[in-house]
């Protein structure tokens, strides 16, 4: 057998050992090592035991052979990753800057074995005319117990373990016996877990296309299987039946022998969007997500890898499902902000989907009432193909009627309570009626932003068009600053604008509204969706549940409660702060004020009832506020679009974050300055900072940032690149912890 080498990535999250180390593979393990497999090899100058994964493997030796070590082992508990994912990994490092050992963490979600669930039997060997011979030797014997066991195996030939060593009052002394007589066998029979189990069984909908639906999955499908895979963006208004059209495209793309992965922004999602897929194709259905324990987790993934199911659903790590044969990559509500890593590396699902469909020769369809500002622009440009869906797919269910609130005249009437008159009158009405209402808070609730109560006039900086940040000294609040630029200045004590003194930070909770409509509407019953009520398991499952069986008449929720979901007795949605999201100190607010508002226009009247829709403001005239009580995407975007190309944002030049954290403020501070200086003289790019991050401080951390603009990303890709050779060089970054964030969906 011939020598063979592995190149090996070491399982440490450092960037000075972020490069490959050839190791020979002994000869007894050529057979089981491929790509991705994770072993445990001799490191460093003590050979302690470390573990790694192997990218690549070779016969030719690249250093001096007496030099090189030898694996020790291959990693028992390990998860084997294929090639595609090795350069997924590879691809995600480079784009989104990383340690190609956090890449490989990234990748493989599930990362070590768990061990697996049996069922153990007692099956009976003999065929009927040796059972009486054995019987007749038993009773002569006196052999009572093997006597009890051989008759109840004469019925059922096959008995679970736990019942013969149970009620039968068997005991393994006897088993064993049996078995070295050729009586008996006990089995053992491996099953998975199942996590779907609590979603009952399968029935059939009856759904059918019409014909604007028919029109998008013959041109998806079709393309696929002429052999064109593209990525296509559907914009479909809320209604519109975008997820049949997945599952009417996934049948085609599965009846060609592929696998299809399905992206959904909540865990939340999961329960009315399995419950439909399970409906159409059965067991061949799982899902994936944080919620599973680490053996359901296994198990979803085993059976991806052995081509046992043959759809995946679930969030941002679904992606890396081990798929052999993958033909279709869906993420639903594309412009989910979800979809980008909060984490090192900091990758978009939605960039990754693509490259990774190309590695698989599948294709790629994006969906949204509200695409992302970048996919329309791409739409629109021919990179991606767009595809539409103008109407909802129940011809009878028209769009919510929606009306605004400005919540500075409820103010001059002398209304001061979180619901405006106008809602609460529709409230009652609705009640009266048994019709269902949702109630929507963009957040859980602090002080996002500063304006003054009496006129709406929202402190903002001067230079840079985002608001100002209350920030404390202790209890007293001291100073509004931007967190872009620097900008501080004083909390006035009167409005600018009006003169008046009612000046407080913008914030509402759950809670707090749960509490106002149990006060004001004592007979209805309310449940409150939120991160404090879905903390445990099957908790989303369980409230949507309820809520969709007619067990609440009012649902009281943050964004978890307006995507996606289809509830047909609901008739009004209540936006209680609709600029909670408006003025965040980030260039996407409006369009992430404009998604929530007109996702959530949509929960209304998808029933055989019509909806209503009440938006609460104090900024009715602000161009979001103005497009989604219309629900008017195309006008939205032409605002939006003129607001990003002036003041150069994604789509039109690109951004990257450098953001730095240390334990010594001085030596921070030192280093940001030294990073900027590289790029300091470049003309092409514009820089922003170094200046201190949003929350300046977190767990004795001091956290700065670096912003970088350039209209080409690859540009950046390459300054990324410099900086973090530059870093790795110097002897002055030790203690400092740097990432890159591309084209953040937040401020730092």
């Amino acid at each position: 057998m011939s020598v063979k080498y592995a190149d090996i990535i070491i399982d440490i999250s450092h960037e000075a050992i972020d490069r490959t180390f050839q190791y020979k593979v002994p000869e007894h393990l050529q057979k089981i090592i491929g790509i991705g497999t994770q072993v445990s090899i001799p490191f460093g100058r003590s050979n302690h035991l470390r573990c790694g994964y192997v990218v690549a493997i070779s016969n030719e030796p690249v250093f001096d052979v007496d030099k090189i070590k030898e694996i020790d082992s291959v990693k028992e508990e390990g998860i084997a990753a294929n090639g595609e994912l090795i350069a997924l990994a590879a691809f995600i490092k480079e784009q989104y800057g990383s340690t190609m050992s956090n890449a490989l963490k990234t990748v493989m979600p599930v990362k070590e074995k768990v061990k697996g669930l049996t069922n153990k039997q007692v099956r009976l060997l003999l065929d009927s005319s040796d059972i009486t011979k054995r019987m007749e030797l038993y009773r002569k014997k006196n052999a009572k117990a093997k006597l009890r066991l051989l008759s109840e195996l004469a019925e059922e030939k096959i008995i679970p373990y736990n019942l013969v060593t149970g009620r039968l009052n068997i005991s393994s002394n006897t088993l064993t016996a049996m078995e070295n007589e050729s009586v008996i066998v006990v089995e053992e029979e491996g099953y998975y877990r199942d996590v779907l189990s609590h979603l009952g069984g399968v029935k059939s909908t009856g759904e059918t296309p019409n014909g604007e639906q028919q029109a998008v999955i013959d041109r998806v499908a079709g393309d696929y299987e002429r052999g064109i895979k593209d990525t296509y963006l559907l914009k479909g208004v809320t209604g519109s039946g975008k997820t049949l059209v997945y599952i009417e495209i996934i049948d085609r793309v599965i009846a060609m022998g592929r696998q299809a992965i399905v992206l959904i922004p909540e865990i939340a999602l999961t329960y009315q969007t399995v419950k439909r897929f399970r409906n159409r194709f059965g067991n061949k259905v799982t899902i994936m997500n944080s919620r599973l324990s680490k053996g359901e987790r296994y198990d979803q993934f085993e059976k991806a890898k052995r081509g046992e199911v043959s759809v995946i659903i679930g969030p941002r790590s679904a992606l890396f499902t081990p798929f052999p044969k993958l033909g279709i990559i869906v993420i639903d509500e594309e412009h989910e902000s979800t979809y980008k890593s909060d984490y090192p590396p900091k990758y978009h699902a939605r960039e990754v989907a693509i490259k990774r469909a190309e590695m698989s020769g599948a294709c790629v369809v994006l969906g949204s009432a509200t695409p992302s500002v970048e996919s329309y622009y791409n739409a629109l440009n021919g990179e991606y193909k767009l595809l539409e869906l103008p109407n909802r797919a129940n011809r009878k269910a028209s769009l919510a009627k929606v009306s605004v609130v400005d919540l500075r005249n409820e103010l001059k009437l002398g209304n001061r309570g979180i619901f405006s008159n106008h809602l609460k009158e529709l409230m009652t009405d609705r009640l009266s009626k048994r019709q269902q209402i949702m109630l929507f808070i963009n957040r859980r609730g602090f002080a996002g932003f500063v304006s003054c109560r009496s006129c709406g006039h929202v402190f903002k900086c001067p230079h840079c068009d985002v608001s100002l940040t209350e920030h404390f000294k202790g209890t007293v609040r001291e100073k509004l600053v931007c967190h872009y630029c620097g900008y501080e200045q004083k909390k006035p004590k009167v409005c600018p604008k009006c003169q008046s003194p009612y000046i407080a930070g913008f914030g509402i909770g759950t809670q707090k509204v749960e509490e106002q409509v149990k006060l004001q509407f004592p007979g209805a019953k309310v449940l409150r969706m939120d991160m404090d009520t879905t903390r445990k398991k099957d908790s989303h499952e369980k409230i949507l549940s309820l809520f969709a069986g007619g067990e609440a008449d009012i649902l009281v929720g943050t964004q978890m409660i307006v995507k996606g979901h289809d509830f047909s007795n609901v008739t009004l949605v209540g936006m209680i702060a609709a600029d909670l999201t408006l003025f965040d100190n980030d260039y996407r607010s409006a369009e992430r004020t404009f998604d929530l508002l007109t996702q959530a226009a949509g929960r209304a009247g998808r029933g055989a009832f019509s909806g209503e829709v009440v938006i609460q403001t104090y900024n009715p005239e602000h161009y979001c506020i103005e497009t989604a009580a219309k629900q008017d995407y195309e006008a939205f975007y032409e605002e939006e679009r003129t607001y990003r190309c002036m003041l150069k944002y994604p789509p039109f030049c690109h951004v990257l974050a450098v953001f730095m954290e240390h334990d010594k403020y001085d030596e921070l501070v030192r280093c940001t300055e030294d990073i900027a200086s590289l790029f300091k003289h470049r003309d092409e790019v514009h820089i922003i900072g170094p200046c201190d991050a949003v929350i300046s401080r977190v767990n004795d951390l001091y956290r700065r940032v670096i912003y970088l603009k350039h209209e080409d990303y690859d540009k950046l890709v390459f300054m990324k690149n410099q900086a973090e050779e530059y870093i790795e060089k110097s002897q002055g970054f030790k203690g400092c912890r740097v990432s890159f964030d591309f084209d953040p969906m937040h401020s730092y």
